[in-house]
């Protein structure tokens, strides 16, 4: 059985609708929360890694999680989290508490990603002082866990400061890792009392037999109903082997073609005709020729 969080479930790393000159899409909101709401997804993360987040003005933020925020209370059930996190303590703050505030159900939290040599301590005091700040007693803050990229992770003994401190705030993790050790180790450390989303679509069985809530993934953009046939086979106590080891294929063809933004965007308006959306600088957005090729690949799985 899966974990009965309120946050346990698979949910859409989303990309962000841009038009060619990098402004926000805002009139394929609607669109697109209701595309991956009809897909399996329990919900959307906004702003993560997938979502570029990093290249967004707080401003730019704010607008777009106000536009998703406002459809998606037509979408009952369809859960919306926001990725804060910046290197910014001050920022972090202002962005969570925004997200609150306009109704979301939970956070994503980097750590501030520009100090790579901070100690446990000094992210201990950092995220205390974003949830005692910006996080009500009864909504949940995740930490993301991707220290490939950002550079700078979270320990288990931090997690288990975190969660000492703070039981019902610090719900957990995005696990981004891609390590099956990790996983095992949380579930053993923690068992259910973590909410730990995987970030890996290949090791989605793996980390929910180690008690983990279910995923937040890039892939889940185009893969959705494969990734929720894995969750609800597991949440059923059934065999999800074979489910699995279609959405692992999947992934690993996706894999060949980084960075996800720019491939995922052009597979969704080439597979399921939504708008071209494009990337911002410094990423770039791959050749139609390109895109052809991916989704070939994909197909003939």
């Amino acid at each position: 059985m899966t974990s009965g969080h309120t946050l346990a479930g698979v949910y859409a790393a989303a990309v962000t609708p841009l038009k060619e000159d990098s402004k926000l899409d805002f009139e394929s909101v609607p669109a697109f929360m209701d595309f991956l709401a009809s897909r399996g997804c329990h919900g959307a993360l906004l702003f993560g890694t997938t979502g570029e987040g990093p290249s967004f003005s707080p401003s730019e933020r704010e607008s777009f999680l106000r536009a998703a925020r406002t459809h998606c209370q037509n979408l009952p059930g369809f859960r919306l989290l926001a990725g804060t996190g910046t290197p910014s303590l001050s920022e972090t703050i202002d962005l969570t508490k925004l997200a609150f505030d306009i109704g979301y159900d939970g956070v994503v939290v980097l750590p501030p990603y520009y100090f790579r040599n901070a100690s446990d301590e000094g992210l201990f005091n950092w995220f205390s002082d974003v949830i005692e700040k910006a996080v009500p007693s009864d909504k949940h803050l995740l930490g993301y866990h991707f220290p490939k990229v950002a550079g700078i992770g979270l320990s288990v003994e931090l997690l288990t400061r975190l969660k000492d401190r703070f039981p019902t705030q610090f719900a957990g993790i995005k696990d981004s890792s891609h390590d099956p050790g990790l996983a095992s180790s949380l579930g053993e450390k923690f068992g259910s009392d973590l909410v730990v989303l995987t970030g890996t679509d290949s090791y989605v069985q793996l980390a929910m037999q180690n008690k983990a809530a279910g995923c937040i993934t890039a892939a889940a953009n185009l893969i959705s109903p494969d990734l929720r046939k894995v969750w609800d086979l597991i949440s059923e106590g059934r065999d999800a082997s074979e489910a699995q080891t279609r959405v692992t294929k999947q992934r690993h063809v996706l894999e060949k073609y980084p960075p996800f933004p720019a491939t995922l965007k052009a597979l969704l308006h080439r597979m399921y005709e939504l708008p071209r959306w494009h990337v911002k600088p410094p990423l770039e957005d791959i050749s139609e020729e390109l895109a052809q090729i991916v989704e070939s690949e994909l197909k003939a799985l």
